[in-house]
């Protein structure tokens, strides 16, 4: 059975915030249009599977902006919650089971409650 570890709360706020930012910018570019610059729509019935795309307007600075502060951020915090000095305390072959339950600590207490 794996160990047990105590997860640092910079470490837990880090990870929080990686999933609140992954999911504002996976809503933000989910309303956005398809192509960042004003392109024409296009339909292409040749391949294996039907292709089309409705005109884009192109997404103004200001969602330009909003997007790259977010993917910034998002880079930010991924580089935080990797290097964290913690990762350090884990033997290396429980890092990957260690990972993915920092990944879903937030989850754990419903299961408990279960």
């Amino acid at each position: 059975m794996a160990t047990t570890y105590e997860f640092p709360s910079d470490l837990l706020a880090g990870q929080e915030e990686l999933h609140q930012v992954r999911a504002e910018l996976s809503a933000l570019l989910k309303r956005l249009p398809w192509s960042v610059e004003p392109r024409e729509g296009f339909s292409d019935h040749t391949g294996w599977r039907k292709v089309e795309r409705p005109a884009s307007p192109g997404w103004s600075a200001d969602e330009q902006a909003e997007v790259e502060k977010l993917r910034r951020r998002e880079h930010e915090l991924a580089v935080f919650v990797s290097t964290h000095r913690f990762w350090g305390e884990v033997a290396a072959a429980d890092r990957v089971e260690t990972r993915s339950r920092l990944k879903h600590a937030r989850e754990e207490p419903a299961r408990d409650e279960a």
